[in-house]
């Protein structure tokens, strides 16, 4: 019997590599935001790019996420354009500004990525995220009613709450406070790593990309080409007090070098 294709598309989108050909990206007013990069991100493992301000990581995450259209080269996601993703609702994408509608409950918010996808949408799935995220009685509060910390958690849950299958985080955590922030790096990596998503992360924090991801890519300044690309070899999920560990501290200075000088690994 001859395979089934749809199999094996399912395969595909349930743990997607991502491969990067000849990426490059150039803006109407002549800034080149990507050389020619080539990369490949393996399905179901999380990726954290680090660089300067404005070397493109932000550039990059958009191309992948179909947002951007390449000036030259190609992305496939599990072998297809990420258009294809698009359409099933297998990519969701988390910004820096949460960006919920102040018109609309918290549950409302989570719920529009279901209706976006053309799925139904399930209260009990909205529901089960919003305790997961630690927002559990806050369902129907709107924004305003909302910290920082409880806003990026239910932008948060409102990429995952699709089940993506790529999961495109752009300074998740840029806006919160330091402690915030570090309670949402320990917390949240719980949701999508049981899940297996393929992640991948564009923050200023290399303590923050070394706590998150198995792998960090360093990104040179603009336009941007891979640097250095550093395995994260620490154990998941992360134990707690794992940031004060030999291991921890050395990776983070591996990184910080390589940003400093700007050597190819």
């Amino acid at each position: 019997m001859a395979p089934d294709p749809r199999a094996a598309e399912m395969k595909s989108v349930a743990s997607p590599d991502i491969v990067c050909e000849g990426l490059c990206k150039s803006f109407a007013d002549g800034t080149q935001a990507l050389a020619p990069l080539d990369a490949v991100f393996d399905g179901g493992k999380t990726t954290a790019f680090v660089g300067p301000s404005g070397c493109g990581k932000s550039t990059l995450l958009r191309l992948i996420a179909g947002l951007e259209t390449p000036s030259a080269g190609a992305v496939l996601i599990g072998g297809a354009p990420p258009a294809s993703l698009q359409r099933q609702g297998a990519i969701a994408m988390a910004f820096q500004d949460p960006s919920l509608l102040p018109w609309r409950s918290l549950r409302g918010n989570i719920a529009l990525a279901l209706t976006l996808a053309g799925r139904p949408a399930d209260r009990t799935a909205v529901d089960g995220l919003i305790d997961l995220v630690g927002l559990a009685g806050f369902g129907d509060a709107r924004p305003s009613a909302l910290s920082g910390g409880m806003r990026q958690r239910a932008a948060i849950a409102r990429a995952l709450v699709t089940e993506p299958s790529l999961l495109l985080l752009d300074e998740p955590f840029g806006a919160v406070d330091e402690l915030t922030r570090r309670q949402l790096a320990r917390d949240l990596p719980k949701l999508w790593e049981p899940r297996g998503t393929t992640t991948l992360l564009v923050t200023h924090s290399v303590d923050e990309a070394v706590l998150l991801s198995d792998r960090v890519l360093v990104l040179s300044p603009r336009p941007a080409q891979i640097a250095a690309d550093i395995a994260v070899s620490l154990p998941r999920p992360r134990p707690a007090g794992i940031e004060r560990s030999e291991n921890f501290r050395a990776l983070v200075m591996q990184v910080s070098d390589a940003l400093a000088e700007g050597a190819v690994a």
